[in-house]
């Protein structure tokens, strides 16, 4: 056992550790270790300890290579790694000085490693201590590590785009981008709303095992699983919460609460032709306090926690390709960044906010509880962390201007979270022309959502409706015009969706006057009214990724809307067209066509770019458009082929807006900064 710890440690001095402070100059982070299969030999200065074994429970030491045991790393973050010995197990560093091998990846099973160029320093990252020779067996210590080619080492776990082929220039002749644009995508969702609500991980420390694994609390009658029952209609009993490898319960297209965006399948769309996407940190005050678990429910706290995510995964993607600067996910400040990565060949990281209470700036009863002072620095500050653009109202009432309803029990349920918000219900009247929902809640939804145990305030008297078309009486306050004139003069994109009738015409009246082009409807929820003056002031539009024809679910689909957008007046203004998935939105994903059995896309099959793509496989699950919908992003490489191929004559029109849509929404965004 002590000889096994000592192999571990040896094994963590090769890939490499913290500097020591005799030498702290001389070891520099080691970063091209992804995947190596390796031998560990250590030196206690000049003086060979021996090859890392392993033993019956840790890791030793013996003299001979031939025993040696071969190790395979991970990168875990630029400059750490997770090894993993022939059996698959991880070298940690137990209580007890000992390096032992694991059964999990672990914060104890995180190694920093270091390098002068030939030699190695291991020094767990959870505890500071560097690998050595403890006991006679690897633990902790003062040893240098050198590695060599091995053979036999266990296959990190890991998943496979499925793409191969060289793919065609990401930017053309003329300098324009070619691809295709996920303007609104909530991949940080592991941490919004606390940070529990959400099952699963775009990317993790340990890989692929740590960030999809099950959660408990989305099993059978968990909380997670039982809020799920209520927003999405699934089984909270049937629940097996497998994860990897089997996947036997999620990821499906209408699985709400668990990752649909690992970091794999957005390599896997970036390969297939994707060139921008565009991240809404989002947050809500309200979920967040319904879960019995979660870090700080004050909204911009949240917004912080997922810009600091969206970070680390930009350096993960890195430390996983080679070291900083080398992975495919680069984040975008700037349009001139953005065409920049482009050209390189890379995925451009666009980050936009969408939550309630931005800035903390909800209203009580009408009263605003913020000031201009707080618009100001909070535009400072989501700037000074990247921000593109922002959602001013977003599914509740705020200080600056009333929500567009959702319908039916959804839009009971965020009612009552629009009270708890703002000490009041949805305030409507009966409209004709626009209005915010073509199907609107009444009181009937409210009784449903009692029915299902949503308790509410002693007291509290339940709102009537009008039948039909209903309109929120509320519009653009003046603290709502000071915050989009502000974004007007910072080039920042102005996001109209979820905003009342009232709220949208008035804020397109200032954009129409200061003839200002940064406003855009990303994701379907925006009248078609509103479309069309987005487009007249040159702003940008993307549609909801619906299913391509009738799914079976009620819902619209992708090519219904885009028709009906480029029949608009100003429908000719659209250059290129975008697609919004709303991916861990809370909202599906696309249901498989119904027609999809009778005229199937062919795997493999050939990407917008010229790539091929064969079925994405998870663990032991194989995805398949035809049958799964998008269970998953890797599937919207599979949905734009589709799309393009169910599009019959409009096909080559809709390929080439799609491939335009990088281009418009860049193009708009440099106008807007102009």
């Amino acid at each position: 056992m002590i000889r096994k710890l000592v192999a571990g440690v040896l094994v963590l001095g090769l890939v490499g550790g913290l500097p020591t402070p005799a030498s702290a100059a001389s070891w520099t982070p080691a970063y091209d270790l992804e995947g190596a299969c390796v031998t560990l030999q250590a030196f206690n200065g000049s003086t060979s300890l021996g090859y890392v074994w392993k033993d019956s429970v840790g890791y030793g030491f013996k003299s001979a290579v031939a025993s040696a045991e071969p190790f395979r790393l991970e990168a875990t973050q630029l400059g750490r790694y997770v090894l993993r010995d022939q059996d698959g197990a991880p070298p940690y560093q137990s209580v007890v000085n000992w390096v032992w091998a694991g059964s999990e990846y672990g914060a104890r099973a995180d190694w920093t490693v270091t390098t002068d160029g030939s030699s190695y320093k291991f020094v767990n990252t959870a505890t500071g201590q560097q690998a050595g020779s403890y006991l006679g067996g690897l633990g902790t210590g003062s040893a240098t590590f050198k590695l060599a080619p091995a053979s036999g080492c266990v296959a990190n776990p890991d998943i496979a785009t499925g793409v191969s082929g060289t793919p065609g220039p990401a930017v053309d002749a003329g300098g324009k981008l070619v691809g295709w644009i996920d303007a609104h995508a909530h991949i940080t969702a592991g941490e919004a709303f606390g940070g529990a609500l959400h099952c699963g991980d775009a990317y993790a420390p340990g890989g692929v095992t740590v960030a999809l694994k099950g959660c408990a609390s989305h099993g059978t009658l968990g909380w997670g699983a039982l809020l799920e029952a209520i927003i999405a209609g699934t089984d909270p009993i049937n629940s097996a919460e497998d994860g990897w490898p089997t996947f036997g319960d999620w990821p499906q297209y209408d699985t709400l609460l668990h990752e649909a965006s690992y970091f794999r399948s957005l390599e896997r769309t970036w390969k297939s032709g994707q060139r921008v996407l565009n991240v809404l940190l989002v947050a809500n005050r309200v979920i967040c306090e319904l879960t019995p678990e979660h870090t700080s429910c004050n909204e911009m706290d949240q917004i912080r926690a997922q810009a600091l995510y969206l970070q680390k995964m930009q350096d993960y993607v890195d430390a996983r390709s080679g070291g900083p600067g080398k992975g495919w996910f680069r984040l975008a400040k700037t349009p001139a960044e953005v065409r920049s990565i482009a050209a390189q060949g890379k995925l451009a990281v666009t980050i936009g906010v969408e939550n309630s209470e931005i800035f903390n700036c909800r209203e009580i009863k009408n009263v605003p509880q913020c000031t201009t002072a707080d618009i100001d620095a909070g535009l400072n500050e989501l700037q000074s962390l990247g921000v593109s653009g922002l959602y001013p109202v977003h599914k509740f009432d705020n200080a600056f201007g009333g929500t567009r309803f959702d319908e039916g029990v959804t839009g009971a349920a965020i009612n009552v979270g629009n009270l708890l918000s703002t000490g009041h219900w949805w305030q409507a009247t009966s409209c004709t022309g626009p209005s915010d929902n073509e199907q609107p809640i009444v009181s009937d939804d409210l009784a449903k959502l009692l029915e299902l145990g949503v308790g509410l305030p002693a007291g509290t008297v339940l709102p009537v409706y009008p039948s039909g078309k209903i309109c929120n009486t509320r519009g653009l306050t003046d603290l709502g015009t000071y915050l989009v004139k502000a974004m007007m003069n910072r080039g920042m994109i102005i996001h109209i969706d979820h905003m009342g009738v009232k709220t949208a015409s008035a804020v397109l009246d200032l954009a129409e006057q200061a003839k200002y082009p940064g406003v855009a409807s990303v994701h379907t929820w925006a009248d078609p009214a509103l479309i069309n003056r987005t487009l007249g002031v040159g702003g940008f539009v993307a549609s909801y990724a619906f299913a391509a024809h009738d799914d079976g679910q009620g819902t619209p689909t992708f090519l219904d809307e885009w028709r009906t957008h480029r029949a608009l007046a100003n429908g000719s203004k659209i250059t290129g067209y975008g697609v919004g998935t709303d991916v861990n939105g809370l909202g599906p994903q696309a249901a498989p066509r119904l027609d999809a059995a009778s005229s199937p896309l062919n795997y493999p099959f050939t990407a917008t770019n010229g790539t091929t793509v064969a079925k994405q496989v998870y663990g032991s699950r194989t995805f398949n458009l035809n049958t799964d919908g998008v269970a998953q992003y890797g599937l919207y490489a599979d949905w734009v082929t589709d799309l393009i191929n169910s599009a019959g004559s409009d096909g080559p029109l809709l390929r080439q807006q799609l491939l335009s849509g990088a281009e418009a929404y860049t193009v708009m965004w440099e106008r807007s900064r102009a």
